[in-house]
């Protein structure tokens, strides 16, 4: 279930309350006239299943309530009560197939932004990489995946193309580029200090490291893992399963393929280097790929199944239509 809290204009309170009485799925409706006073307006309260949520919330964008109110959405963890249950099976579809566009927009445009706390988690990411590479320690490597904050942006794009959001496909885009390439040029800059302090050698570069060699081989299963690991990544972000990323994150070498370029640029490997660009960017192209996708089949299945919903709850509408156009006229008898 989803708990909405809205402050409506009191000239629009009859109109939001009819739209909430007339969308299946909703309940624990409360009304509480001239509650609110930034901005001024009556508050309304009410509960929705996740399945109807998404259609709710764009009927309450289009009555322009987001921008003479406001609209807030929070996620609930346990409701017990059955109104609740009752609203949930009234509500057409599975809570866990919905997608929340504008949830989705909202989190991937926050985890897009490229800001001090996100260059610097995917800098510490990509300087324990190269420390993994150079010690060829498979556990620094995954430790490394799991910190890496990319898939935000690849998220964002994602969403930007199916959305067909410009701005947030910028965004995501110069977070994503941006940020890699200042964590590899910092990671560099890491080896060669490294290097200065005897940390780092040419012939630790140069060794065969069979734990983590397939960083700077690419293969056509680097795509194919990243095209995968897209698609879970995605359905966690859908889903709200966050857990589920943490898996998504240690299964595609994008962070240590960057830690491994920058290690191989500081000691002038270029062999070593062009591979693991290949690598990253097979890993970037696979997961936006499969993220788009992902939500593009979502968005067809969602709309088919509401279509079949419309027609199972107003079959005299298509039959309306059936008729009409035997007659060879439209259904509004244009």
């Amino acid at each position: 279930m989803l708990h909405l809290r809205l402050i409506v204009p009191t000239d629009r309170t009859d109109e939001v309350l009819h739209l909430l009485d007339s969308t299946l799925g909703t309940t624990h409706l409360v009304v509480m006239a001239g509650a609110a006073r930034n901005p001024a307006g009556d508050m309304v309260l009410c509960d929705v299943a996740r399945e109807a949520g998404d259609e709710l919330i764009s009927a309450l964008r289009r009555l322009g309530i987001d921008k003479s109110g406001s609209i807030t959405v929070e996620n609930m963890d346990l409701t017990l009560s059955a109104h609740a249950d009752r609203a949930e099976e009234a509500a057409p579809g599975e809570g866990a197939d919905a997608v929340l566009w504008e949830e989705l927009t909202e989190a991937t445009h926050e985890e897009s932004t490229f800001s001090v706390t996100y260059v610097a988690f995917l800098t510490v990411a990509t300087m324990l990489a190269a420390c993994g590479v150079m010690l060829d320690n498979a556990i620094l490597i995954v430790g490394a995946m799991a910190v890496g904050p990319e898939f935000g942006p690849l998220a964002g794009i994602s969403t930007a193309l199916v959305q067909r959001a410009p701005r947030l496909a910028l965004r995501s885009l110069y977070a994503l580029i941006g940020g890699f390439a200042l964590a590899m040029v910092l990671t560099a800059g890491f080896a060669w200090l490294m290097d200065a302090f005897g940390l780092f050698t040419r012939s630790m570069i140069e060794a065969d490291r069979p734990n983590t060699a397939f960083i700077w081989k690419p293969d056509a299963m680097s795509f194919v893992v990243a095209f995968l690991a897209g698609i879970a990544g995605t359905l966690s972000l859908t889903s709200a399963k966050s857990g589920a990323l943490i898996g998504v994150a240690i299964s595609v070498t994008t962070v240590p393929a960057a830690a491994n370029a920058a290690v191989a640029f500081s000691y002038s490997d270029y062999h070593q280097m062009s591979g693991s660009t290949t690598q990253l960017l097979a890993n970037l192209g696979g997961i936006v790929v499969a993220g788009t996708l992902t939500l593009l089949v979502q968005k067809a299945l969602w709309a088919a199944h509401r279509r079949r919903t419309a027609l199972v709850t107003n079959p005299s509408r298509d039959q309306s239509a059936q008729s009409a156009a035997g007659r060879g006229v439209s259904p509004r008898g244009q």
